[in-house]
């Protein structure tokens, strides 16, 4: 999450706010690549995203253990995770086709819409279409059960472990 964002997620869950998050599996990435042969250096970025959502769980379990915060992975047959928003308190909408990472959040310029629905006639449309996608989510309950370096196939781990020998993740992590 961009790092605006993410201090406003931790805050809210240090004053008890309920929190669900919603992923997409590194597989359902549009930059994964399946067939080892194939790979490319930008076969990696599905594998980075998953390495920062562990660290992300693995800092903030404690709020997982109280329940507050949920976090779901999205992963459906070979589709591919775009969606991009925000629900708050079943009032506030965001759509938005921005990425939710610092990348995008500092560079790129897309088009948003922040709807304040405080009689929240809106639920009745977003209910279903929630409950569509959280049919193909699992709910991660512990950092360890996110893959790590050594689930990796051979040529993802290998470069990573390039990557994280010269440092360039930091760098990476700034722009992915």
């Amino acid at each position: 999450m961009p790092p605006v964002l993410a201090k406003d997620v931790i805050n809210a869950l240090k004053r008890g706010v309920n929190i669900t998050l919603v992923v997409g599996d590194k597989t359902a990435n549009d930059f994964y690549i399946a067939d080892e042969s194939a790979f490319s250096t930008i076969g990696i970025v599905p594998y980075i995203y998953e390495m920062l959502l562990k660290r992300f769980v693995k800092r903030y379990q404690n709020f997982i253990d109280k329940g507050l915060l949920n976090i779901y992975l999205w992963k459906h047959d070979d589709n591919s995770f775009h969606l991009k928003g925000i629900i708050s308190d079943e009032r506030y909408h965001l759509l938005t086709g921005s990425n939710l990472n610092p990348r995008a959040w500092a560079l790129d310029l897309e088009n948003g819409l922040l709807l304040d629905d405080p009689s929240h006639g809106l639920m009745a449309k977003v209910n279903p279409e929630v409950d569509a996608i959280m049919e193909n989510t699992h709910k991660i309950s512990h950092f360890s059960e996110i893959d790590t370096l050594n689930d990796y196939p051979m040529k993802p781990k290998k470069l990573l472990n390039k990557i994280r020998f010269s440092q360039i993740d930091r760098i990476l992590k700034r722009f992915l």
